[in-house]
Parts: structure tokens; C-alpha cells; sequence
């Protein structure tokens, strides 16, 4: 019976589901008939694969041939459909061997002239091949995303004849020959963003350094010019690298949204600067066909907001649910997508609209209606807000010590990391209130000192556990097996917004 199955892989977000493209060639009148949901570009591949066909030396049938891509209910779209449907009409007019598709996946787009051309979105079709052990036949010009993986029955196509060749066991294909050997931990170097470039703002620098020990959320609020960018900046060299599990799964959201991970940077945690005008689809994700946004991007990583009460107040409230939950799910007539966000929003603003709030040009009133751009329940999202203000007189021009490289604070992050992922498994920031109970080391006394502030400053109970919180990362940084009260009192002075507020409502 002329008939043929050969299997490929979909895009639906970060999953690839497995496709059995069926072709069946039967008597009649010469048609192609194309069912199982197919969208227009998927559509299309009538017509690439009969001229692909013929321009590469092999008989188009001249019969009924009906393609069907199961499962049906499975939108399908991109041009990734060409080669398991060109291989399918092959094997069911005996132009190659039906035996040699077992436990084998095609994926790829067809040139008129019988090339195999690029695909995006490669990597987790890649990596469930190989969960599968299945054979996976990928165009030559995505080889990057198979190196990144590793698997070794990964083969690279650049045409038609030669598949066909390597399917009747007259040729070879390349094969992947570097395995991720190349993957390994490299020792800390100096990076060309250094803390030690940042003149003064001590407080500033400790709590970056809080920040990336916890993965807290934090906010730089002072006057244009005083480094907060610059501060933003130099985050990535503190934070140690990526595992590979870590690395894989943020090169595959990467791979979906179409860009690139080249192999020197596949360790290195994401780093990701929106402008201000960004939508909310363009930062959050989604579309007709669903894409990750900004928020997953920076997955693993840091998300920077530069002039963040320049955004709109609809888009940064869309943050809201992510930086609890570590996900987004994207809901559209045709599918419902969950893209991963576990990111670390690091954001800087100005206290006024003019720039500062000494010798002001705007009002009390005007500072207020600025500031409430940032809706109060997003401000609770932020463990650490400080104060970036401008140097003294005089700082710029005199002699300065050399102060500690990024590799020196490296190494303190890293150790409190390391206390943190031993103790409780997740960073602070990720702590349950069960957790934060049985892991914070903190006595009832300095519990109710912390309530007491809560109370006297007007903060939410989300912002009483993530004082708790940071106070357990300063711990941690000091190398103290308690929470002392220092600690809680020096976490209380990380919250220069609720400050600034409240010395507003008094004018």
C-alpha cells in the first residue's frame, strides 16, 4: 500500500510536540491535498516541495496524494513542514527505503531547488529528539543549536539528494563531532564593567551586592547623572554563570524568539534594556503566534527598567503576576503558552519630574502625581529601594583608594548563594513564608521590632517578609548563622521610596 508516515517536531512555545505527517498516494485525478490544521505558510509547501522534488532529480507521483499532519487539533505553521513531507512522498513512492525513517525526525524548509534551508525555533525540537533517542535530520545552517545541546545522533542536511543518498546507505552525512566539551567553569575574571569604575555611592554598591547575593528586586531612585545605570550595569559580573541545565533552558526560549546564542556567551546570565516605549505584548510576550517577551528573555537573568516611571502604568502593572509566579501564560483562541520568567528586575527612576526634589521646579502635588506612575502593589514588588544621590563637592577632582573589583564582590555573592542553595535550595528571594519561618534565624523580639517598623512606615505583609528576606541575605553575606537585629535594621534602611513618600505627605 502506498502509503508512508514519517514523524517532525511543531512549535508551541518552548515545547516541541511530536507530528506524524502521514502521506498516503492513492488512483485519481493528480491532486495534493494538505489536512490537519495547517496554516497558509504551512500551506505553501504544496507548492515548494513538487518543485523541490523535480528540480532535485526525484519523480513527482502523478497521483492523488493526500498529506495529513496529525495530531489534528495541533495548529502548524513556518515552513519547518518541507522536508518530513518531501521524505514521505519519497518513501511512499518507494524513491527510499520506508525502513530507514524508523525512529528518525525531519525538520526543515525546502528551497525550489531541493536545498534544505534554515528553521528557527530549533532548540527544543533538538533536545526532545533527544529525550526521544530519536534521529533528528536538521538543516546544515542550524548546527549552532545542535552544538549547544550535544546529542549525537543529530544529523545536518543540505539537500535533498544527499538524505536520500544517506537513507539508501550510499553516503554520510555530517554528524556533530564537538560534543560540549568546551562547556566548563572558567575562572573569575576581571570584566571590562567593574564596580571599582563607580566613584563613591557606597550604599548603593552594598546593596547591589545584596541584590545579586539574593536575587532581590530593587529600585535606584535619585537625580539624573549620579550612576545608577552605571550601577545597573555591573550586576551581570557578579553573578556567577549558568549551569548547563540552567544555560539550555534559556538558550531555547532565545532559539523561539528567533536570536542567537553564540557558544562564548551560552554560561552568561541574560541581560536584557527595554526603552520606556515598549508595549506590553513587546515586554510580557504574545501575538498571533505567540512569542516570549522581554520578561522571558531575561529569564535566569536581570531585566533593567532605565527611567521606569517613563513607562506606562498598564504595562508595568502587567509585571506584577510574573514576578510572583516565575511564568506568563500567553492565552489565545489557538493555543494557551507558558513561557518562563524567573527574572531579577533591577530598575532606576528619577524622585521628580525635574530631575530632583531639592531646589525643585515641580510642586509637591506634581512629585506625587509623578511618582504614582509605579502603582503601590508593583513598588511592593521590590525588596531594596535606594537612594543614588549626588556626589559632595569636590569627590570627583581628589584622590581616590582603590576601591573592591567586581571579582572580589563576585566571590562573597557567590559563597552566600552557595550558603542559601545549601540550606533552604533556593535563594532567598524565592523563600516561602514556611521556609523564611524555619530558615530566617530570626527571634520573636527582632519579629516584633520589624513588625513594629512595618507598622509605623505603612508597609503591606508582602513587604514585611521581604524585609525578612533580605535581612536573612545580609546574614548570609556576613557569614552569620542568625539574623541579627542590625541585620533587620539595616534592611530598613534599603527602602528610601517609602522615605520619600511619606516626607512628601507631610509637606
Amino acid at each position: 500500500m502506498a502509503i508512508a508516515c514519517v514523524f517532525t517536531r511543531a512549535s508551541c512555545g518552548v515545547e516541541a510536540p511530536r507530528v506524524t505527517v502521514e502521506v498516503h498516494l492513492s488512483n485519481g485525478l493528480p491532486a495534493f491535498n494538505l489536512v490537519g490544521l495547517p496554516e497558509t505558510s504551512v500551506k505553501e509547501a504544496k507548492e515548494r516541495v513538487r518543485s523541490a522534488l523535480i528540480n532535485a532529480g526525484f519523480e513527482f507521483p502523478q497521483k492523488r496524494i493526500t498529506v495529513n499532519l496529525a495530531p489534528a487539533d495541533l495548529p502548524k505553521q513556518g515552513g519547518r513542514y518541507d522536508l518530513p513531507i518531501a521524505v514521505g512522498i519519497l518513501a511512499a513512492s518507494n524513491q527510499v527505503p520506508a525502513k530507514a525513517l524508523h525512529q528518525c525526525e525531519f525538520v526543515g524548509e525546502l528551497a525550489l531547488s531541493g536545498q534544505i534551508r534554515p528553521c528557527s525555533g530549533l532548540l527544543p525540537a533538538i533536545i526532545a529528539a533527544r529525550n526521544d533517542q530519536h534521529h533528528f535530520f536538521m538543516p546544515i545552517e542550524n548546527r549552532h543549536e545542535a552544538e549547544l545541546v550535544g546529542y549525537k545522533h543529530s544529523y545536518f542536511v543540505a539537500h535533498l539528494q544527499n538524505l536520500a543518498a544517506f537513507l539508501h546507505g550510499q553516503a554520510q552525512l555530517p554528524l556533530l563531532d564537538t560534543l560540549p566539551e568546551w562547556i566548563e567553569e572558567e575562572p573569575l575574571v576581571q570584566s571590562s564593567l567593574c564596580m571599582s569604575d563607580v566613584i563613591g555611592q557606597y550604599q548603593a554598591k552594598h546593596g547591589l551586592e545584596i541584590a545579586a547575593a539574593g536575587g532581590h528586586n530593587m529600585l535606584f531612585i535619585g537625580p539624573p547623572g549620579t550612576g545608577k545605570s552605571m550601577l545597573a550595569n555591573r550586576i551581570i559580573p557578579l553573578l556567577p554563570k549558568l549551569t548547563y541545565d540552567e544555560a539550555i533552558e534559556v538558550a531555547a526560549i532565545h532559539s523561539v524568539a528567533g536570536l542567537h546564542v553564540k557558544p562564548q556567551n551560552f554560561l552568561n546570565r541574560p541581560f536584557r534594556s527595554p526603552h520606556h516605549t515598549s508595549s506590553s505584548i513587546a515586554l510580557i510576550g504574545g501575538g498571533s503566534h505567540p512569542k516570549p517577551g522581554e520578561i522571558s528573555l531575561a529569564h535566569r537573568g536581570i531585566l533593567f527598567l532605565d527611567e521606569i516611571a517613563e513607562f506606562p502604568r498598564k504595562v508595568l502593572d502587567c509585571l506584577r503576576e510574573p514576578l510572583e509566579t516565575g511564568q506568563v501564560e500567553i492565552s489565545r483562541a489557538a493555543a494557551k503558552l507558558t513561557f518562563l520568567s524567573r527574572f531579577q528586575l533591577i530598575a532606576a527612576m528619577n524622585p521628580s519630574p525635574c530631575g530632583d526634589t531639592e531646589r525643585a521646579r515641580s510642586t509637591p502635588d506634581q512629585i506625587q502625581r509623578y511618582l504614582s506612575r509605579l502603582s503601590g502593589p508593583f513598588l511592593d514588588r521590590f525588596d531594596l529601594t535606594v537612594d543614588v544621590p549626588k556626589l559632595p563637592a569636590g569627590t570627583l577632582t581628589q584622590q581616590h583608594q582603590p576601591s573592591e573589583s567586581s571579582v572580589e564582590i563576585a566571590k562573597r555573592v557567590k559563597q552566600a548563594r552557595d550558603l542559601q542553595l545549601s540550606r533552604s535550595g533556593v535563594l532567598n528571594s524565592e523563600l516561602t513564608p514556611k521556609q523564611l519561618k524555619q530558615d530566617g534565624a530570626i527571634t520573636q523580639p527582632d519579629l516584633a521590632f520589624l513588625e513594629q517598623s512595618v507598622v509605623s512606615l505603612g508597609l503591606s505583609v508582602r513587604s514585611f517578609h521581604r524585609i525578612q528576606r533580605v535581612s536573612r541575605t545580609i546574614a548570609d553575606l556576613q557569614q552569620s548563622p542568625t539574623t541579627e537585629r542590625s541585620h533587620i535594621a539595616q534592611a530598613l534602611g534599603y527602602r528610601a521610596m517609602d522615605r520619600l513618600l511619606a516626607k512628601l505627605n507631610q509637606q
